[in-house]
Formats: C-alpha cells, structure tokens, sequence
C-alpha cells in the first residue's frame, strides 16, 4: 500500500530584511506518514510546520525536494481531490451561517442539492454544531470555529486530512473534541497529518510523530520507540507521619496541610518509605511512577539543538 504522504529533501528559503537576504526554513526535511494513522509533526513557533504544509498545499513552492500524496504528484488535481485542509488561521465570511457557509464550499465541490444537504446535516452532527447551524460564524467561539473548519475540511470525503494546529487557542474541552473527531476519523479510514505544539495532546490520539527543529527533522518514529518505558522517580502523597521521619527519604519535600508531597528517585528509599508508612499506621493517599514522556524527548532535542 502506497504511503499516504511522502516528503523527500524539501528545502525552502524566504527573502527577508532590506537587502533580501535568503533564510533557510526547510533545510532538507523527509517523512512519511502510512495511509490510516494519526501523524503528529511537531515543533517550536517558527521551525518550519506551517511552512511544510504550505509546500504540500501548493500555497507556496520549494526550491528543491520531491512530494507525493496518495502516490499522487502533490500538485494534480486527482491529489488535491483526495485532501482536506484547515489552515492554522482560517479565514470565514462571518455574517454567513455555519449552514450557509457548508453549503458554499459544497457548491464549490460541486456536490448535488440533496447530497449536499445529507452530507451537511452529518457533519453538523459530527463536530456537535447541530444546534448552531443557524448561528452566523461571527457569534461563535474559537472552538466552534475550528469545528466547523474542520467540518469544512470533510465536505469531499477526502483521504487524508491535513489540520495546521487546530489545538491552538482552545481551552481543555474545546481540545478534548477536536481529539474525540480526529480519533473518529481514523476509525473511519482516514488518514491524518497533524500539526501542533501541544505535546500533551499529540501523545494522547498519534501513531506516529516528526519532530522538527529549526528547519531539520531531528527525530522521527512511533512513539511506543521514542517513549521510554524507564521510570524515572515516583511521586507520593502520604499523611499520618511526623513530616521529620520523611525529610530526608525524598526529594521536593512538601508539606501542605495535613498531607507530604514527596519525589523519591532512589528505589530502595521508596521501600524504606512504604515500611515507614506501615509502622507508623500512616496512610499512602498516591503513588504514581513517572515514565518519561514525549514533552521530555521533546525539550531535551530542542535544548541540545
């Protein structure tokens, strides 16, 4: 099966400042992302992410480099078919209705009246803007927004659907669905290629990450790989003990209360601890372990770039 995405040695330069000096911001990158999984590509403001996906979108062209989507050349009308996009900062006609403007963009993928109408009503109903459909954009939220681009982004059921930050902005549960629709579009057979800084989130719903840095993929790969399943210390929350007796058995010792935060990075503290707690008939509220996560791999690459 041929790769939904497939970027080799892409390299892009700008012309800024008075003398128009060139600034690499592509500097050679490659990837791929396989036909129905969630890909995250992740990176700093300004290492290159919009930019990628200007280039795959013909919105801009690089100087050097090869891309195909869907084993298609990147720029033929079959590919573009074939893909759905919401740009980091869409732009609506806001005196519109989250109905009309559906219907515009239909219009514009030529979509019959009744298929259209049938086609609008589901994807109403996927990102939750039933009740809203009759509400001008201009009186919607940052997340209703970003709902109905992305609803926008669906209209001709395309395979792959490309989404620049669309985490960017929201608060927690605007975040929670839009990662509720882009896990559901995967179960559909979709292919997505996500592009965020917001680690947290993309550890949660990606198969697959790239992490660029200043132009240059410096790290790329499931991660189940990249994540390391090493516990790194253990955080504990216990009451019931003179905080005396655990000062010196744990580090970032904290007393808030009644209750001891504690990080303990050496295992054979961690059961000098537990038989403390027992002995003295204390009470053990939390033990978690903490693994490394995908925010750690993340700002370790960046620091050492």
């Amino acid at each position: 099966m041929p790769a939904a995405l497939e970027v080799r040695d892409l390299h892009k330069s700008f012309k800024t400042g008075f003398f128009l000096k060139k600034r690499k911001v592509l500097k050679g990158i490659s990837f791929s992302v396989e036909q129905g999984e969630i890909f995250g590509y992740l990176g700093p403001n300004g290492a290159g992410k919009t930019t990628t996906i200007k280039c795959l979108m013909g919105l801009i062209f690089p100087e050097t480099g090869r891309m195909r989507i869907l084993d298609l050349p990147f720029d033929s009308l079959r590919a573009k078919a074939r893909v759905g996009f919401l740009p980091e900062n869409p732009y609506f006609y806001d005196y519109l209705t989250a109905r009309e403007f559906l219907h515009f963009y239909g219009q514009l993928f030529r979509l019959g009246k009744q298929g259209r109408e049938t086609k609008i009503s589901s994807l109403l109903r996927l990102v939750d803007l039933e009740d809203s459909a009759d509400l001008q954009l201009r009186k919607f939220s940052r997340g209703m927004l970003q709902r109905i681009g992305l609803a926008q982004s669906l209209l001709n059921e395309p395979s792959l659907v490309i989404l620049d930050e669309p985490l960017g902005g929201l608060d927690p549960i605007g975040r929670k669905e839009i990662r509720d629709i882009v896990t559901r579009l995967k179960e559909e057979g979709k292919t997505v290629f996500l592009s965020s800084h917001i680690l947290q989130d993309i550890e949660m719903i990606c198969d697959r990450v790239a992490i660029i840095v200043n132009g240059e993929i410096i790290s790329q790969g499931r991660l189940s790989d990249l994540i390391s399943e090493k516990v790194l210390f253990t955080e504990l929350i216990i009451s019931g003990i003179d905080p005396a007796r655990l000062k010196d058995l744990g580090e970032n010792f904290m007393v808030r209360g009644e209750r001891m935060f504690l990080k303990v990075f050496d295992e054979s503290k961690l059961e000098n601890i537990l038989t403390l707690v027992r002995e003295e008939n204390g009470k053990l509220q939390s033990l978690i372990p903490r693994t490394e996560t995908l925010e750690d791999i993340f700002v370790g690459m960046v620091k050492k770039k």
